[in-house]
């Protein structure tokens, strides 16, 4: 294989690709970049088994035909210091050569025909959605995604197939977060996203895409790329269970003035008690160390009564920094019950503190 690229290209797929390399154990042929001319284009792939990429660019001039792998954080590490130029990558022998006017560089290659196949699309079935919408959802539930919880299927995400439209859910137990998107389906299916491939999804679907799934992969599908991951084999908990379907009271509360409270109690304790009276809202810290947080703001809440709840505030935080909305709807039984915040589409149930 001989071809010439443009250092910016090169440098852009092989920063992409770095969270999919085996980074522990340099002899496993994961550890490698698997480089091959197809047509007139080169495609770069990159897999941990769990998650993979393929990477397909046509700004390339292709010399020889060929096949190669090379390690890709070295590759990385070489490309990153070079001129804004061109770059010749050749094949001979077992070693991939990089050369650029007077600098030169020579890395071994592994037996290409080892690296790892990839899932095919065949006749999977797919549902289409908006890349730009699902990745807004996917950054709305992530902080809600467990880890390394003893329980696998926590330690991801579910994506709940539906009859037109497609409920996305994440939990770590203490909270359950959830946005709904109008999607038209061919049949209800369920699956468990990994969190590390939710979290490469994030930086990957800007392009318009497709995907594709079975029982234990997903498929995402661009003109530019081809990503797979590996799903969790497990069952998510009922989630409609734990959202609470009558609430005694539902506040209507501006959000950007929740957030600077909950902040400045935060600095002295995540933990902290909130309480609700008819014209203001207040909020203390909760901490054993004989340090006080106190602050309160004047806001109309339409109650009758005195009401409060304790809470973890950063998941309350998480839920108001991916919210559009100027308010938000905070849905409450009693003290010691599951609360509700919902904007729009998205709401999370936060289990709460008992005091």
């Amino acid at each position: 294989m001989k071809v010439s690229i443009h250092k910016s290209v090169l440098e852009t797929v092989l920063v992409n690709t770095q969270p999919y390399l085996e980074k522990k154990d340099l002899s496993q042929i994961t550890s490698h970049l698997y480089l091959r001319t197809f047509e007139d284009a080169l495609e770069i792939k990159a897999t941990d088994y769990e998650i993979g990429l393929t990477y397909h660019t046509h700004s390339i001039k292709i010399i020889n035909e060929g096949i190669a792998t090379a390690n890709g954080k070295k590759l990385l590490d070489i490309i990153k210091i070079l001129k804004d130029d061109e770059i010749t990558l050749e094949t001979i022998n077992d070693y991939l050569y990089i050369k650029q006017k007077n600098s030169k560089f020579k890395l071994p290659m592994f037996n290409p025909s080892d690296f790892p196949d990839f899932p095919h699309v065949d006749e999977k079935p797919k549902f289409d959605i908006n890349s730009t919408q699902l990745v807004r959802a996917i950054k709305k539930i992530a902080p809600a995604i467990d880890t390394n919880n003893p329980k696998f299927e926590l330690n991801g995400a579910l994506i709940d197939i539906k009859e037109n439209y497609i409920n996305l859910v994440a939990t770590d137990t203490k909270r359950l977060a959830l946005i709904r998107l109008e999607a038209p389906t061919d049949h209800a299916f369920s699956l468990i996203i990994p969190k590390k491939a939710i979290s490469e999804i994030q930086k990957l679907f800007f392009d318009d895409i497709e995907i594709f799934y079975d029982g234990t992969t997903l498929i995402a599908k661009s003109n530019h790329f081809q990503f797979f991951t590996k799903l969790i084999n497990g069952k998510f908990p009922d989630y409609a269970r734990i959202i609470p379907q009558e609430k005694k009271y539902r506040l209507r509360l501006a959000k950007e003035k929740i957030v600077e409270s909950l902040k400045q109690i935060a600095i002295i304790s995540q933990e902290m008690k909130l309480t609700f009276k008819p014209d203001k809202i207040t909020f203390e810290s909760l901490n054993d160390d004989n340090i006080e947080a106190k602050t309160e703001i004047e806001f109309v809440t339409g109650l009758e009564e005195e009401i409060y709840l304790a809470l973890n505030s950063r998941y309350m935080l998480d839920f108001l920094s991916n919210i559009e909305e100027s308010s938000f709807t905070l849905g409450y039984n009693d003290a010691g019950l599951p609360f509700t915040l919902e904007s729009e589409n998205f709401k999370t149930i936060i289990m709460p503190i008992m005091i």
